[in-house]
């Protein structure tokens, strides 16, 4: 069985997106980190300590407000007065944060968002809050590059939509093999960005530019 087999599918991961939070306190959650700590080997009563399980809930709110997000309405306002605008907009080098959902540790990077418009347009700002809005939650980088370009397409309908994101990825560069300095290249081409050659390269000249 190939090892992406277990990859939960664009469809599955926007599926789950939808659902409430599960009913945990903010009490039960800050003993779990409390518990956290003690496993680790340190204590939670001492001075150092012991307001930090407050904080950790309180960081939590703000790593995974993605939770709370609907990146579909983000995009919901459209334009279509663009003077017969017609070619690529690129949005590209917006620094994101995420979390590793196998270890919890940070995801940090960048993303290229392309789209060639049918007609309508969006705000810039939406595509970097789009991918905020899926980089705040636990992740993997192909899952979030898939659910970007999915959002995209279904909310503006364009001739083709490109994600290129490049990220480190603490859970490899701070444990385990332990080798700093690499970075995870993924992307997700539609239309004519998949199926038109032409248009892959000018796409990929232009952010050499």
């Amino acid at each position: 069985m190939s090892p992406l087999d277990n990859t939960p599918t664009v469809e599955s991961a926007l599926g789950k997106d939808r659902g409430t939070k599960p009913d945990v306190s903010r009490a039960e959650a800050e003993m779990a980190v409390r518990t956290l700590l003690k496993w680790a080997g340190d204590d939670p009563e001492r001075e150092g300590l012991v307001d930090t399980p407050a904080r950790v809930a309180k960081a939590y709110e703000e790593f995974f407000s993605g939770y709370d997000a609907d990146p579909e309405q983000m995009l919901a306002r459209t334009f279509e007065e663009v003077e017969g605008y017609d070619d690529i907009v690129l949005l590209q080098d917006i620094s994101f944060q995420s979390h590793c959902e196998h270890h919890v540790v940070p995801i940090s990077g960048t993303a290229h968002i392309a789209y060639l418009p049918d007609k309508k347009v969006v705000g810039i700002s939406k595509l970097a809050r789009v991918l905020d809005a899926y980089a705040r939650r636990l992740q993997t980088q192909e899952t979030m590059t898939s659910q970007i370009a999915s959002c995209i397409e279904g909310a503006l309908r364009p001739r083709g939509v490109a994600v290129i994101i490049r990220a480190q990825h603490q859970c490899m560069t701070s444990r385990g093999v332990n080798k700093p300095g690499v970075a995870m290249v993924t992307r997700t081409f539609t239309g004519v960005f998949k199926d038109d050659a032409a248009m892959e390269t000018r796409l990929m000249n232009l952010l050499k530019a």
